[in-house]
């Protein structure tokens, strides 16, 4: 039953995006069954096989190391402003951002981080369909992030077509960047989100190929990555991805602070108004979603209000949310939140890549803006299209 109720799900999940689609009769079905095709086969191998298991344990363990490393640091400006056995969320889980930043800006540095995107950009363009420029962004939205990426390309935007950049910024919502993952797997399980970043690559590639298909011309697929001007000296780089990773985390921690004081006081408003919580309320909205995923319905109203509290606020609120009642979840309805919590896709960031291209092109700032909702939209059902691969598997 659970099988038939995934497929019927991305069958259900397909067609919303079709009927939004702009150009079907440019939509390559091929392209986008054999990107189906091998988010079932990989996440079968990183849920349900050994290999998988060691994959993902050898990230886990990078990163548990990098977290240690980064504790250090942390410790010694920090040490003693927690009590013994505590650890407060800012310092356990945002401040190491700062130094996952700074191996990122050492890759870049050395042209190891852009070497990977090109090569694994080229690849994913034999088997998505679409431009070596697209496929590029996609990968380095996962690396760099969803508002630096765009630095990347900055000698292409002002060029770019509305459906291309359409394409570029649905990559940029649906992936995270590798800065925070680290963060992300202090509060849910490594193996659903190194799945998730996964299935959220290629689901990004088959949502856009459906709700804005086009064809790009040999000549017009070229692919020129933007370096500085001026080189930096390897201490300024340092200390600008130092600083960049500190911002990070000053925002994420600001922005937390608001939506949680806010989420907190609507829910209890609502409680005194209504005898119920706000967040109960979106539940019931967004619970045939969750059991369209899989989820059963003693499950769904609650798993609802999570996947509606990332969606108007942002992932790390929703996970906080998640980790506070993941013990009355199932192993499998968890496994499937935890995916779908993985992507930037919530309202904030259509604010905040539509700023990021407006600070490079005023002009296509604009056209971003424009098609932010259908963009949420798009970003939408790839975390909902990557929580029912899960669902299907596990």
């Amino acid at each position: 039953m659970k099988y038939l109720i995934s497929i019927i799900g991305i069958l259900i999940v397909l067609g919303l995006a079709y009927i939004v689609s702009n150009n079907r009769k440019d939509i390559k079905f091929k392209y986008i069954g054999i990107m189906i095709v091998l988010q079932i086969l990989l996440t079968l191998l990183l849920l349900n096989t050994k290999v998988g298991y060691f994959i993902i344990r050898a990230i886990a363990i990078v990163f548990e190391k990098l977290l240690e490393y980064a504790a250090e640091g942390i410790s010694f400006v920090f040490g003693g402003i927690a009590n013994e056995g505590q650890a407060p969320f800012f310092l356990t889980v945002l401040l190491p951002i700062v130094f996952i930043s700074v191996l990122i800006g050492i890759l870049q540095h050395f042209r190891i981080l852009p070497f990977i995107m090109r090569g694994i950009g080229y690849l994913l363009s034999k088997v998505n369909g679409m431009g070596q420029l697209e496929s590029y962004n996609a990968v380095a939205s996962a690396m760099v992030g969803q508002s630096e990426v765009f630095i990347t390309v900055k000698n292409q935007l002002g060029k770019l077509p509305p459906h291309r950049l359409y394409t570029l910024c649905a990559s940029a919502m649906s992936t995270v960047s590798m800065s925070i993952v680290g963060s992300y797997m202090t509060m849910i399980k490594p193996e659903y989100v190194v799945t998730a970043l996964v299935l959220n690559l290629f689901g990004g590639f088959i949502i856009a190929s459906i709700i804005n298909p086009y064809r790009v011309d040999p000549e017009e697929d070229i692919l020129p990555v933007e370096e500085k001007e001026e080189k930096q000296t390897f201490f300024e780089m340092l200390g600008e991805y130092i600083m960049d990773g500190f911002k990070v985390a000053i925002v994420v921690a600001a922005m937390l602070i608001g939506f949680v004081a806010l989420i907190g006081f609507i829910n209890g408003t609502f409680d005194q108004i209504f005898g119920v919580t706000f967040q109960h309320v979106l539940g019931y909205i967004f619970a045939p979603v969750a059991f369209i995923m899989g989820i059963p319905w003693s499950e769904a109203v609650s798993a609802g209000g999570i996947m509606a509290t990332k969606l108007v606020t942002n992932e790390f609120v929703a996970m906080v949310s998640l980790t506070d009642i993941a013990d009355t979840f199932s192993e499998r309805t968890l496994g499937i939140l935890s995916v779908f919590l993985v992507s930037f896709a919530n309202f904030s960031s259509i604010g905040i890549i539509a700023g990021a291209v407006k600070g490079l092109d005023e002009r296509q700032g604009n056209t971003v803006a424009r098609f932010g909702l259908k963009l949420l939209y798009g970003a939408t059902l790839v975390s909902i299209l990557s929580g029912l691969i899960v669902g299907l598997i596990i």
